[in-house]
């Protein structure tokens, strides 16, 4: 092995080109390893399916900006920002104490810090959000970033390491500590040079032997200027909003693992991670997944723990909101290669808490980019606060906050930091939250073990929460597939099926018309209902897809006071007890004259609270207002099955 001084030292020689410097979490201690030292040329791509994979184990390290969800058909800011790849040449282990002891501890000349908003402006986009996205129905959670800025004067490679070594010995918790250097071109000296080093607590997905891991990460405890303390972590545990963050961040990286796993995902935890200025609650999923591993990436850009849900709604809310790209904030680091079998491997953190650095000669501008998960429990206050905390680490390390002071005791001694989840009341309450999800996520999914129900075409509103339905309605003894309502085949392929047709959730105003994805939505539902109620195919609505089957039966459709975005509640539904996830910040109403007309006409009406309606159910057809298919509905299979078998059975033993 080469000497530990000298691998460091040759990576100062402005000569010495692309590096990366990293120390990853091993999975399977929970314990940091060792600084890896990469070296090798980096060349740009255009798409994911074009990073080299190599043949060793780190075969290729690739930089993933945000703007690379174009690649999924999303509107994104596009910065120009590259999809680099470091193609791995050598590859050097160094122990922590060989690391320090060989990495520069230079100053950082920093100067000009500046925040793009302000607190008050911060806190007002909080209020936007909450006003005119969740409670008008755009989605459930957005994240919408804010920016630190400044200038590092003569910034170099050896400034870069220096930062690393900072966060090395001052962070901890981090999936990734890092830092990736990318020299100027050396045919255009005055070239920019790019350089990302950070400590990212999230694992954004990785892959080994086949099976996919994500780790959606939300709710977030902020250690007081006395340093972490357990009553207040348990006040944390308890607060309603942190919880259903925590849920609904869940819910939506199931999607993506249904969408990549081949038997859907297993919710593990929920689990603690503690790092120096803050804590945050946690989930891990795992699946299996015969994919390739550029294509799992690609499926699961990005966690809705730095965008919202759904995605594609949250990416349209993030343009609106934010003025420029994100450059490579909230996309990830991917390392890509393969294992002794030679099954493919990719490890990938979330790029959050990371300083963005551009050089093109004596000086250097840097970039803190940081959000917060604005749900409809937000408070202003909270989440610009929230903004702080998380900035702190990679602020502190630049200079432009000071370092923690120590902690002592009345005696002036250094004090023992204990963890906080070895607290009792701690492991409880994390325990407790097993409870509220459903045990059908829970543990590996099962066949069904009633009679096969048929086939089933689920029609995707834009929310691919059709991916889990397709797990779920396999459990209910359908086969499923999923086309989106935009499909140029879903009408020949509707015409075409025989068997239940799900029309699925998805963002916006039921009675919006004047949006195109909306009006294309009202006249399918208008087309399904009145074939379901003819002898045709039964229908199945699901939350929009319920709203808009309400609306072909003359029910008004009401904006809600308060938004029901990832609230888990007891519903009768239709004389039976269900626990159940809501997602709807729109409803159908009804009141004494309209449950009577429907029922003259056959139709049944499950209501809640001030006439909004649960579930309906007529010859042919059901809607729900809730999502059998959340982490949130306990049951989530039965309930499924108990609306859709007497609709198949009816709809096609009456068939003969």
């Amino acid at each position: 092995m080469t000497p530990p001084d000298q691998t460091v030292a040759e990576l100062l020689d402005p000569a010495a080109g692309p590096f990366a410097l990293l120390r990853r979490l091993d999975p399977r201690t929970g314990q940091p390893g060792p600084v890896e030292v990469l070296r090798g040329p980096v060349q740009t791509v255009e798409h994911l399916a074009d990073v080299p994979l190599g043949t060793a184990a780190r075969g290729a390290l690739a930089l993933v900006p945000f703007r690379q969800l174009r690649e999924r058909g999303f509107d994104v800011h596009d910065d120009g920002t590259p999809l680099q790849v470091l193609r791995v040449e050598s590859a050097v282990d160094l122990t922590v104490e060989d690391a320090l002891r060989a990495l520069p501890d230079a100053e950082v000349p920093l100067r000009d810090v500046a925040p793009d908003l302000s607190d008050d402006d911060y806190a007002a986009v909080v209020r936007r959000i909450i006003d005119d996205e969740i409670a008008q129905g755009s989605g459930a959670n957005f994240v919408i970033r804010r920016d630190v800025d400044g200038v590092i004067d003569g910034f170099t490679a050896r400034t870069a390491l220096s930062l690393f070594r900072r966060l090395l010995v001052a962070e901890q918790g981090a999936y990734w500590t890092f830092v990736v250097h990318v020299p100027g071109s050396a045919s255009d000296p005055a070239g920019t040079s790019r350089t990302l080093v950070g400590a990212s607590p999230e694992v954004h997905v990785r892959m080994a032997r086949g099976e996919v891991v994500m780790n959606p990460i939300s709710g977030t405890y902020r250690y007081p200027a006395t340093g972490p303390d357990a009553d207040g972590l348990v006040e944390f545990l308890t607060d309603p909003k942190e919880v259903e963050e925590l849920f609904m961040v869940v819910d939506e990286e199931l999607k993506m693992m249904c969408s990549v796993g081949d038997l859907g995902g297993v919710v593990h935890g929920p689990y603690l991670r503690e790092m120096a200025n803050l804590a945050h609650t946690e989930f891990e999923l795992r699946g299996q997944s015969t994919l390739d591993a550029r294509e799992v990436l690609r499926q699961t850009m990005f966690a809705a723990t730095v965008t919202g849900s759904p995605l594609q709604s949250a990416c349209r809310v993030i343009k609106r909101f934010e003025p420029s790209g994100r450059g490579y904030y909230a996309g990830a680091l991917a390392l890509l290669g393969h294992d002794a079998e030679g099954g493919q491997t990719l490890d990938s953190p979330i790029l959050i808490r990371t300083a963005d650095i551009r050089s093109t000669g004596a000086s250097a501008s840097v970039r803190v980019s940081v959000g917060a998960t604005l749900v409809r429990g937000s408070t202003p206050e909270g989440e610009v606060a929230e903004t702080h905390a998380k900035s702190a680490g990679v602020l502190r390390a630049l200079g432009a906050l000071p370092p923690l002071p120590p902690r002592t005791g009345p005696d002036g001694a250094p004090v023992r930091r204990v963890p906080l989840a070895s607290d009792a009341r701690v492991a409880t309450l994390l325990a407790s939250r097993r409870d509220r999800l459903a045990t059908f996520w829970l543990e590996p999914q099962k066949q069904p073990t009633g009679s096969p129900l048929g086939e089933a075409l689920v029609v995707d509103a834009e929310d691919t929460f059709t991916a889990m339905l397709v797990h779920l309605l396999a459990a209910a003894g359908l086969r499923a597939r999923v086309l989106r309502y935009d499909d140029p085949a879903l009408d020949a392929e509707l015409a075409a099926h025989t068997g239940l047709v799900l029309l699925g959730p998805g963002p916006g105003d039921p009675e919006d018309s004047s949006d195109p994805r909306i009006a294309r939505l009202q006249g399918l539902a208008a087309t399904l209902a009145a074939q379901a109620r003819a002898g045709g195919n039964p229908l199945l609505g699901v939350c929009l897809g319920h709203q808009l089957l309400s609306g072909t039966l003359g029910l008004p459709l009401r904006r809600k006071d308060a938004p029901h975005q990832g609230t888990q509640l007891q519903v009768d539904l239709f004389g039976t007890g269900a626990t159940v996830g809501f997602y709807n910040s729109f409803t159908a109403r009804v009141d004494d004259a309209a449950v009577g007309r429907l029922a003259a006409d056959g139709i049944e009406v499950a209501t809640g609270p001030a006439g909004e309606v649960v579930a309906v159910r007529g010859t042919g057809f059901a809607g729900i207002q809730f999502h059998p298919e959340s982490v949130l509905t306990l049951d989530g299979p039965a309930v499924l099955r108990s609306l859709v078998e007497p609709l198949v059975r009816d709809r096609f033993s009456a068939r003969g």
